[in-house]
Order: C-alpha cells, then structure tokens, then sequence
C-alpha cells in the first residue's frame, strides 16, 4: 500500500508519522501522481503546529504539504491536458503531497521540462509563486533598489532572483554564512540584527530604498517604515497585523498560484534566468528531521521529501 505524511493533534514535529494508506483515484479534474520530490514550507510547520487554525484548521487525522514533481499515473475521464506517464510538477490544496501518491488538480500541474531536476521541480510551487507575488506587489521598476528580509530562504533567494531579473538593486537581509551565495546572484548581502537600518541605507548609498519584501516577520515591515518607504510598496507575506496597522500589501502564493505563473516560472529554472538552491533532501520516513532542519531557519533554499 502506499505512504503518507499524517498527524492525528496539533503540536511540534513528533505527531507526524508516515502511515499507509489507501491508493488515491482522481476525482473530476484531477490526477494521480506518483511523487518524485515534495517540497516542504514554514506554512506546513505552522499548520500542524497549530498557529494557523482559524485561519486554515486541520482536520484529522490530516495530510500536509502543497508543493510536488512526480508522474502521472491516472486521470479522470475529464482531464484532456495530461496523460499516464506525463512528468508534472506544481502544488495541491488538499494537504496531501508529502506521500507517495496524491490526487491533484490538473489545472494545478504543468509538464515537468526536461533541465529541471526533480528536486527543483518539487521545489517550485509555492516559493515561486510566492516570490512572484511578492514581487509584483511592490511595482518593482528598473534602477529600483529593494529590500528582501529573509534573503536566503526559499521564497528570499527566489524574490532576490525575480527582482534582479527586472533590474533592480536588491539589497537582501541575511546571516553572514550566506552571504557569498546572495554576492554570486547579484545581491548586496547585508546581516540583519542590531544596526540594520543604518547597514540597509549604506548599502543603499545613503538614500530610502525604494521598496520592502518582508519574508520573514519580526520587525521588518515597522523597519521598512522606519526607511521611509511608502506601504504600498511594502509587502510582507507574513506578519499580518503588521501589515494591517501599516497599510502594507499583504500578497503571497494565493495572488499568482496559476498554471501560467508555474510556466514561465519553470521555463526562467529551465534557461538558467532562476536558481532554485537545495539545502537538502530527505526520504518520506525521516520528515520528522526535515521539518526540524526547516524550522531551524538557517537554511539556504528548499528542503524537499523524496518519497
């Protein structure tokens, strides 16, 4: 029988377990899909934590996780897009990637190119998405100069990318250890801590950067403030009272979670414009110790399941 990620209550990283179940059959408009590489994301932690159950409550005993790469092995008679064997990649909303098979919506899926690996294929959805998002909020133009907390995570390294390829001046908040990896993508590595601010205007050549991504939390859409940049061209895709005292944009996956978006997302890791670095990887039984490494929040990129 076929495995999957569950948790039976709310808590830290010792109720998940990877049980068996049964094999999933695709309702109308989806898919089946053997997953080859899930990623996992601070969100997925949030949930089974139990921080977000107003908000998005699970019900157990649940699944988790969005992002996937994998081959299709079913579809339901209405699905003309996909055929058995197709290489996909993109995202679920049932909770249900972290396994060895899931249902998924077809209209959620693009075809797998052939330069992406699966790990990055796995990767992709909702950091990318999110990046997307994030970066389209804030009207980036060229000769822009923005700012990106959490530089070095997996939506920070991406929204880093994106901004560059519209020819911005991106300075990106990190801890030193990444700094080398932010320097080779064209970002101004800059610590966060004590004193960023003044860091922040130096790097930016004395003036108020133009605009704010927030990845992270903490303090920085208050920091963005601070700078003097307008909340219209701050957005933060987690500190929510923040931004609702501030006025601040508020834009994660939900504005650009699309087909299209995931095209021209993996066509940009395809030739090269988009680097989607890999912390690690770890096989289905040991998401306990990925989900550890994750919410440690040092890591550089994604950290994907490989069922």
């Amino acid at each position: 029988m076929p495995r999957a990620v569950r948790f039976d209550k709310y808590g830290d990283v010792d109720v998940l377990r990877v049980d068996e179940v049964s094999r999933p059959e695709p309702g109308p408009g989806e898919v089946v899909v053997r997953i080859k590489a899930a990623g996992i994301n601070p969100g997925e932690a949030a949930i089974r934590r139990g921080l977000l159950r107003k908000r998005w409550p699970a019900t157990f005993p649940s699944g988790q996780g969005s992002d996937l790469a994998g081959v299709v092995t079913e579809t339901a008679p209405d699905v003309r897009r996909f055929d058995r064997g197709d290489e996909v990649l993109g995202f679920t909303n049932h909770r249900a990637s972290h396994a060895e098979y899931a249902a998924v919506e077809a209209d959620q899926l693009i075809r797998r190119p052939t330069d992406v690996s699966w790990a990055e294929a796995g990767a992709l959805a909702i950091v990318g998405t999110t990046a997307y998002a994030a970066v389209r909020a804030v009207d980036l133009r060229p000769g822009d100069t923005v700012v990106v907390s959490g530089a070095a995570g997996g939506v920070g390294t991406l929204a880093c990318q994106l901004a560059r390829n519209l020819g911005a001046t991106v300075i990106g908040l990190a801890s030193e250890d990444h700094h080398g990896w932010l320097s080779d993508h064209g970002v101004l590595p800059v610590n966060y801590g004590e004193g960023v601010a003044e860091r922040i205007r130096a790097a930016a050549g004395g003036a108020s950067p133009d605009a704010f991504i927030d990845t992270y939390g903490a303090d920085y859409v208050r920091l963005a403030i601070e700078l003097g940049i307008r909340p219209e061209r701050i957005d933060t895709i987690t500190n929510m009272a923040d931004a609702e005292e501030f006025g601040t944009k508020m834009e994660g996956s939900a504005a650009a979670a699309d087909a299209g978006v995931l095209a021209e997302l993996a066509a940009a890791v395809e030739d090269g414009r988009l680097h989607i670095p890999i912390a690690r990887t770890y096989p289905l039984d040991d998401v306990r110790d990925a989900f550890r490494d994750l919410e440690q929040r040092h890591t550089l990129g994604k950290i994907v399941l490989i069922p």
